[in-house]
């Protein structure tokens, strides 16, 4: 494969490429992806890096958009027929400074609209529930605080869940996923949110469901950091990345991450007994990302050795 990379890591777990996502996505080859397993930028809302070729560094979300569209193709070139690409978006508040008005932007159905004008079925949007009041305390949003339901309520909105968006490539899959999973696995996820009891308030809701996502289960993220980052890293949850990887994808099968940042969807999939391949920009992220690589394969080795020897 010609490969363009300004380093890379291959072992028989994993493929990992620092490089531009484009870039690299053009030399893998075609239908040889089972799975992808990623989280974009959110437009402009986190910056990662100051280069040009940062998805976070688009001005408005029409560029953002522009520019995704260049690796949603190459997804659909290198994806199987009938396989999944499962993308972690978020809406995005419009904020008065920078838009010139208060209130949401559709990120989530832009992207849907987007992967759709360029191929991809869509199948679902997943919702992931999150905690009101941490989100109110850590994105100061007018719409979340107590100071404006005490002052003028008319601006108040429920906080912001993350999705999974679920796009197929049309056509016949000739690898059916039908790894075991049981009954009561399959009826946990195919509830129509993926909630955690811990993140909700005991008062409201909490009785609703007893199963989820827990939002602080990430790697760590400090690893991946630099004095140069403009705001910060947010490494997608692995509950949902495990998710992901056991509905649409088999044992031994190989999982993408075009944006893969420190590792986490290639953290999960070496955990699952999956191949991982991952594509990160930043030098000091993917250094992170070559480590928790290496940590899940030495980790699933000693837990097989640990198995083996009971």
């Amino acid at each position: 494969m010609n490969i363009k990379v300004v380093d890379q890591v291959i072992s028989d777990d994993y493929a990992l490429y620092c490089g531009d996502s484009v870039e690299v996505l053009r030399g893998i080859p075609d239908v040889s992806i089972h799975l992808s397993v990623f989280s974009p930028p959110f437009s402009s809302l986190y910056t990662y890096s100051p280069t040009e070729r940062d998805l976070g560094n688009c001005r408005t979300n029409e560029e953002f958009l522009r520019h995704f569209a260049f690796i949603v193709d190459e997804l659909f070139r290198v994806t199987i027929p009938g396989r999944i690409c499962a993308v972690h978006i978020a809406d995005i508040p419009a904020m008065l400074v920078r838009d010139g008005y208060i209130g949401m932007k559709d990120l989530s159905g832009d992207v849907i609209r987007l992967f759709g004008s360029h191929g991809w079925t869509f199948d679902a949007r997943i919702p992931i529930d999150k905690n009101q009041q941490a989100q109110s305390i850590r994105t100061h949003a007018k719409g979340l605080t107590m100071t404006q339901k005490d002052k003028d309520r008319s601006w108040l909105r429920p906080a912001l869940p993350d999705y999974i968006l679920k796009f197929r490539k049309p056509g016949d899959n000739p690898i059916p996923v039908n790894n075991h999973m049981s009954g009561d696995e399959w009826i946990e996820l195919a509830n129509p949110t993926w909630p955690n009891e811990t993140d909700r308030c005991a008062e409201w809701g909490a009785w609703m469901t007893w199963y989820g996502i827990r939002e602080t289960e990430t790697l760590n993220a400090a690893a991946g950091r630099d004095d140069k980052d403009d705001k910060h890293i947010c490494p997608l949850q692995l509950g949902t990345i495990d998710r992901c990887i056991r509905l649409w994808s088999n044992p031994g099968e190989t999982v993408l991450d075009p944006f893969g940042g420190i590792g986490s969807t290639g953290y999960k999939a070496i955990e699952l007994d999956r191949r991982s391949a991952s594509i990160e920009l930043k030098p000091s992220y993917f250094a992170a990302n070559v480590r928790n690589h290496k940590s899940a394969v030495n980790k699933r080795n000693a837990d097989t050795l640990f198995e083996a020897g009971k």
